[in-house]
């Protein structure tokens, strides 16, 4: 088994990190699927997005990983986001009526859009966007370079994006933990008790009375009531660090959930 999944279809930028990571290569429909071909032995690995520097959170990545899966990030790719017009061959900017793309990436483009006054169309890809346009020279897509290579389109202009630093971060799912290279972080998910003043507080104290760095923290609600959340946080240590162990085992005494999402090397 050496199959590695992805968010599909080919041509998306999920598939471009995924070319980072090895070539027998499966497209998947959703992100659960990915995740369920790594769980039921389909593939070794799977990959998914996980935030846009701009656009945020997956919500559903993390959603996934913190109620159904019981998988562990690997390792994390971190890829720019760079979004052309692409169109058929021949066609030219007073040419174009429509343009269709996946939400996130029309989001990102939002200022050449309105500046053009382009009717805009969602796609549930980048990729499913390119093949609405073919052969209709009055239809755009905006997507990334590997599109046009799959598809037989062009770039009409490069970059388009509202702003250069657009930066997306994948996770390489596992079974498994990597092993410690020295340099690596954990990602963790808990909740803390409710009604319990200081208690957020309390578990950031246990990081910082060991110097360790945090390098993200978010909040998720955690599907069981308004006001009840999720916390995600990534630091600096792998798991297999006496230090880490005993601050999560400090941090499992003073929360009624604590889930490891895995170490793994920075990238």
């Amino acid at each position: 088994m050496t199959s590695i999944s992805f968010l599909g279809p080919k041509g998306t930028f999920t598939h471009e990190a995924a070319n980072m990571v090895g070539d027998d290569l499966v497209p998947y429909c959703t992100i659960p699927a990915v995740m369920e071909s790594v769980v039921n032995d389909e593939c070794l690995f799977g990959i998914v997005p996980i935030e846009n520097s701009i656009e945020g959170p997956v919500g559903i990545t993390l959603d996934s990983l913190a109620h159904k899966y019981d998988l562990k990030i690997f390792k994390e790719i971190i890829i720019p986001i760079n979004q052309n017009l692409i169109v058929n061959p021949g066609c030219k900017l007073e040419d174009i009526e429509e343009v269709y793309s996946h939400g996130q990436a029309l989001a990102q483009c939002r200022d050449f859009l309105n500046n053009h006054n382009f009717q805009q169309h969602y796609a549930v890809s980048t990729a499913r966007a390119a093949k609405d346009i073919m052969g209709d020279k009055t239809k755009a897509a905006i997507g990334n370079k590997k599109i046009v290579e799959l598809y037989d389109l062009e770039i009409l202009k490069s970059n388009i994006q509202d702003m250069d630093n657009n930066e997306t971060r994948f996770v390489v799912l596992s079974k498994e933990n990597h092993e410690m290279t020295g340099k690596d972080k954990t990602s963790i998910i808990f909740s803390i008790y409710e009604d319990k003043p200081g208690g957020l507080y309390k578990i950031l104290g246990i990081f910082e009375k060991d110097n360790i760095n945090l390098t993200k923290i978010e909040s998720r609600p955690s599907k069981k009531g308004l006001g009840k959340y999720l916390f995600f946080v990534d630091f600096n240590g792998h798991i297999e660090d006496e230090v880490i162990q005993n601050i999560l085992k400090q941090i499992k005494e003073n929360t009624y959930f604590l889930k490891v999402l895995g170490s793994y090397p920075e990238f």
